[in-house]
């Protein structure tokens, strides 16, 4: 339980610096846009670049991973299936999926899987299938939804090749793959460079907050309500169900899966919606309120299942 408030502290501790300097005006007008930019564009891909590059790609083949990409798949899914009733733009629908399934597994997972779980190696296999199979997904679903869209189909096709984000996890996951050792020379700086990527992301957070509403109203508001419904209720209900009735995980493997699962939406997503200049405010709304409601129901599975 200290591990989850920890975690969590820390968080909110960043994005509210990131709301200061944004009331203070310390950054300028385009303070948050720069941030933005910085994660999206350089510290994001070099940190995914050196965290995948020494990453064993073992952990990847498990039951465990399995039940992540079903519970993350079914969470998905069942927004995306609201979102063709309701008529919602592909955008908009790609990133409320997102939010509904894209768990925090960095910033808030690594000390919480520490802390709680007693084992940082267990979040790599959430975190390798966000980087390597739905982040370079979603990125190219929102590049051909958008003026990524256009153009001849061969250009289209290499579209992830093109996005920052997924050449990073892509790089990472060969080298990993392939078993090299990159020189210090080169990852000492890219390390460097990477260790901006959770900061600026939080701070830009933060940064957005201020002059806003409050979270889960206006226009957003059903959609926001639906993917924090999904996110920190249907997801780790999910998982547990695929975990107890379709595994047959019990006891620790069990609590790793579905503590895992009720992680808040990750703070990286508002960098993909403000990126894209996609459903910005549901990004924002539903990853505040997921953080906030994700802290009782950590609590919970921890005091039930541990």
């Amino acid at each position: 339980m200290q591990g989850v408030l920890n975690g969590f502290a820390v968080i909110a501790v960043v994005i509210g610096v990131g709301y200061v300097i944004g009331r203070l005006g310390s950054l300028g007008e385009q303070g948050r846009e720069v941030l933005t930019k910085l994660a999206f564009h350089v510290a994001s891909p070099a940190l995914l670049f050196t965290t995948l590059a020494r990453t064993d790609l073992s952990v990847v083949f498990s039951s465990r991973l399995l039940v992540t990409a079903l519970s993350t798949a079914a969470a998905a899914g069942v927004f995306v299936a609201v979102g063709a009733v309701r008529g919602w733009s592909v955008g908009r629908t790609t990133i409320g999926a997102l939010c509904s399934s894209y768990v925090n597994s960095g910033n808030l997972g690594i000390p919480i899987a520490v802390y709680v779980l007693g084992d940082a190696s267990l979040v790599a296999p959430v975190l390798l299938f966000q980087l390597v199979g739905v982040t370079p997904v979603a990125l190219t679903i929102l590049d051909l939804s958008g003026k990524g869209g256009k153009g001849p189909l061969w250009l289209r096709l290499l579209t992830p090749l093109r996005n920052p984000i997924a050449v990073g996890s892509l790089a990472g996951v060969a080298v990993s793959a392939a078993g090299l050792r990159v020189p210090a020379p080169v990852m000492d700086p890219l390390t460097l460079i990477g260790g901006m990527s959770v900061p600026a992301v939080l701070l830009a957070f933060g940064i957005s907050l201020c002059g806003s509403t409050l979270p889960g109203r206006g226009p957003d508001r059903r959609q926001v309500l639906l993917a924090v419904a999904l996110k920190t209720v249907g997801q780790p209900v999910a998982a547990w169900a695929l975990a107890t009735g379709v595994f047959g995980l019990r006891g620790a493997p069990l609590l790793d899966v579905v503590v895992t699962s009720a992680l808040p939406a990750a703070q990286n997503l508002y960098t993909y919606a403000s990126s894209y200049r996609v459903a910005e405010r549901l990004a924002r709304d539903a990853i505040l309120v997921s953080t906030v409601v994700s802290v009782p129901v950590l609590v919970v599975v921890a005091a039930l299942l541990g």
